[in-house]
């Protein structure tokens, strides 16, 4: 089962890049994020004459998640994240696809830092780890995938010294990301790549993409019993290159259910 996420940045404008990668990719799951688009124009038609059916949270301008499943219909059993009832960002979809729950999350970029956003960063991962732990007491096989909007390490960054003040690789944000893996999650790109250069993310400015001064903010986290059957992992990155695509590539992975 190959799985997938996919920062589209804008599902209208990426629909030609998003449609001619899932047809040369073929993923059996497809999370995306930043849809950008309210909930009534999301193109579902567009998807289902390649073959992909989808659920959807969407939000108009901002934010909005999807998961796209192969030849059948994504089984949804949740959105959002309980603990904050004035919370209206769509950021956060859950799916049932062969027997795997598939959360698909969309997590607060927190700039400027410190400040209001950064705060509803950490609040917002506060209750992904509170639910995370409820899915991981459930027994199920999840996949935890999305922009996570956290440089994990050093090595998930081009000149790191750049970042320091930067709400995506700020202490807080980091030790948040960790202490979520404490619970049991394995980082499937790192669990098969511990040492490699991988990024996920290359800014539109100063040819980031073309000198690869990139990041690795895109994420798969497993469930433990999903580790063991970790046989492949990877970026898209030459999505990244061709025209008019988002400033994030594909990040996939493979696991023999």
């Amino acid at each position: 089962m190959k799985i997938a996420t996919y920062n589209v940045n804008g599902i209208h404008a990426r629909l030609p890049v998003l449609l001619r990668w899932l047809e040369e990719t073929q993923p059996d799951v497809a999370c995306l994020q930043e849809l950008k688009t309210p909930q009534e124009k999301f193109p579902e038609q567009a998807l289902l004459d390649i073959g992909y059916q989808a659920v959807w949270h969407g939000q108009k301008s901002w934010n909005g998640v999807a998961i796209l499943a192969k030849e059948q219909k994504p089984e949804e059993v949740g959105r959002g994240l309980a603990g904050d009832p004035e919370d209206e960002q769509s950021r956060y979809l859950e799916a049932m696809v062969n027997g795997v729950l598939i959360g698909c999350l969309y997590l607060p970029n927190g700039n400027p830092a410190p400040g209001p956003k950064f705060d509803y960063k950490l609040q917002w991962f506060d209750r992904l780890k509170a639910h995370a732990a409820d899915l991981l007491s459930s027994n199920i096989p999840v996949v935890l995938a999305g922009d996570y909007n956290v440089i994990p390490t050093e090595l998930d960054a081009y000149k790191p010294e750049r970042w320091v003040e930067d709400a995506l690789f700020r202490p807080e944000s980091r030790a948040a990301f960790e202490e979520l893996k404490a619970q049991g999650w394995i980082d499937a790109l790192r669990q098969l790549h511990p040492n490699e250069t991988i990024y996920t993310f290359w800014d539109y400015f100063r040819n980031a993409y073309g000198r690869n001064a990139g990041l690795r903010i895109d994420h798969l986290l497993l469930s433990p019993d999903l580790a063991g059957k970790l046989v492949s992992a990877g970026v898209d990155r030459e999505v990244r290159g061709w025209e008019k695509s988002s400033d994030h590539g594909p990040v996939w992975i493979e696991v023999n259910l």
